[in-house]
């Protein structure tokens, strides 16, 4: 279960988070937390002992430079993150990423030793003229193109309908699942049906406290990428309880 809090919380804030939220002792799912770059050193202190990663929300592809505002894979690293999202489409819609960005970010997430999480989903016009599968298998194919099986195995997928994200919408369960089976046979195709199965493909768009059972049921969702709700300590713990 990964919170993605975006834009949100200042490091007092995520002190203050990490001391609010009580996760239940055993749980079945790995969790991940991505603040914003500022909060990251809070963060891992806060989550230190707690069975609780740290990830960065982007990254760029190259590891030092003359690139005003940007950070790099080994500062994540060195940080403290395990973990980095990719590809999210607010970062497509937003600020220009496209999938050779997205997997020249991947191939630096990866030589910096971070588990990256690559982001992929349509949009509601996309949706809507049926093209959910051919852009999932664009977005795939193009994220992890030059990607071998060794390299796949240590990334992490997550679908999101863009049209569900942030809008109080969420994909019924079993559109959820319909496209993460295609977006597993597509990892099938290009790695062998093994890596498939043990590639973990999470859900994102607006996933709640009252819905994850009902997601997380589902065969091929193996977990959620949370905004809104992660930002809330005991909602957060639900979605974990949840799972």
């Amino acid at each position: 279960m990964a919170a993605n809090w975006k834009m949100h919380k200042t490091v007092a804030e995520t002190r203050e988070f990490f001391t609010a939220l009580t996760l239940p002792a055993a749980r079945a799912c790995a969790v991940v937390v991505a603040p914003p770059y500022l909060a990251i050193p809070a963060a891992v202190e806060a989550a230190r002992g707690r069975d609780i990663a740290i990830a960065g929300q982007n990254l760029y592809w190259e590891s030092k430079g003359a690139f005003t505002g940007e950070i790099s894979g080994p500062m994540l690293a060195a940080a403290g993150c395990g973990y980095v999202i990719i590809g999210h489409s607010e970062r497509r819609q937003y600020f220009g990423e496209t999938d050779a960005t997205v997997n020249r970010r991947l191939v630096a997430a990866l030589a910096a030793n971070l588990t990256p999480i690559v982001c992929v989903g349509e949009t509601l016009p996309e949706r809507e003229a049926g093209q959910v599968e051919a852009v999932l298998r664009r977005q795939f194919t193009g994220g992890f193109e030059g990607l071998d099986a060794t390299a796949a195995q240590r990334c992490v997928l997550a679908y999101e309908p863009v049209w569900a994200i942030g809008t109080g919408k969420v994909a019924t369960p079993e559109q959820a699942q319909q496209a993460q089976a295609f977006l597993r046979a597509c990892v099938q195709e290009r790695f062998g049906a093994e890596l498939a199965m043990g590639m973990s493909i999470l859900y994102g768009g607006s996933v709640k406290p009252d819905n994850v059972k009902s997601l997380m049921a589902q065969p091929d969702v193996d977990g959620g990428l949370v905004g809104g709700a992660s930002l809330d300590p005991v909602a957060f713990a639900a979605l974990v309880a949840g799972f």
